[in-house]
């Protein structure tokens, strides 16, 4: 259940949501939605995706799946054939791969790259060109806390969190003329599926480490999104906001 009032920050928009059937991703979909918002929902099963999702008029799904460069640029068509304007884009969708550093397979690396990152700077390179058209537009790339806090076994995903924080950065500085703003938001451990993938006592630790001493929940995600993308925040870009309950 959403914990606030539906409302219309981000009425009369449209958003492309990576990874919108689960977790984080489906917060943030559901959360636009209740504010007015037409959303794409990308993901790699639309009749799973369909049964996460509660149908709305307007809710559009597309396929994508990021393991592969043909299905971001086939996404980007039936992204147009669905709307000639995007306003938002969330980059959420991802894999995570934990492992020691003497064990990690490179070619589990190199494929941890090519979705949280390769795939993803080709998809928003596409949907930034929309954006342009219009002079406005809106960005937030879901990184992670593991980009700063350096643990046993989050080589690969730390370092691959890093770069698309790094190029987060780039792309506000070069879309800026563009009237396009970009911003990341950085959760900490939050519970998702994805979460429970994790050593559980790694988990126990990370979130002893917050001065909150709790997990987010993926609204808490979702509420910061909302935030970033709507009309409330038209004068922030190039900011990376730490959602993980006070990692300091």
């Amino acid at each position: 259940m959403i914990p606030y009032i539906a409302g219309q920050l981000a009425k009369n928009k449209v958003a492309v949501v990576t990874g919108a059937n689960r977790g984080i991703g489906k917060a943030i979909s559901e959360t636009l939605l209740a504010h007015g918002c037409t959303v794409i929902a990308a993901v790699r099963d639309i009749e799973t995706a369909k049964a996460s999702l509660t149908h709305q008029d307007n809710l559009h799904f597309v396929k994508l799946d990021l393991n592969h460069e043909d299905s971001v640029k086939s996404s980007i068509k039936d992204i147009r054939a669905i709307s000639k304007t995007v306003d938002i884009l969330i980059n959420n969708a991802g894999v995570a791969m934990g492992g020691l550093f003497q064990m990690t397979s490179m070619h589990d690396v190199k494929q941890l790259f090519e979705v949280n990152l390769f795939n993803q700077l080709l998809l928003t390179q596409q949907i930034s060109r929309l954006m342009q058209r219009q002079k406005q537009g809106c960005v937030i790339n879901i990184l992670s806390s593991a980009t700063h806090q350096i643990d046993r076994g989050t080589l690969a995903y730390g370092s691959v969190k890093s770069a698309f924080e790094r190029a987060s950065l780039s792309m506000a500085v070069e879309l800026a003329d563009s009237g396009i703003r970009v911003n990341a938001i950085a959760p900490g451990v939050t519970s998702t599926d994805m979460a429970e993938e994790m050593d559980e006592q790694a988990r126990i630790d990370f979130v002893a480490k917050s001065l909150l001493k709790k997990a987010a929940i993926p609204q808490d995600i979702a509420n910061t999104a909302l935030f970033l993308c709507s009309d409330l925040a038209t004068h922030i870009t190039g900011q990376v906001l730490n959602v993980d309950g006070g990692l300091i």
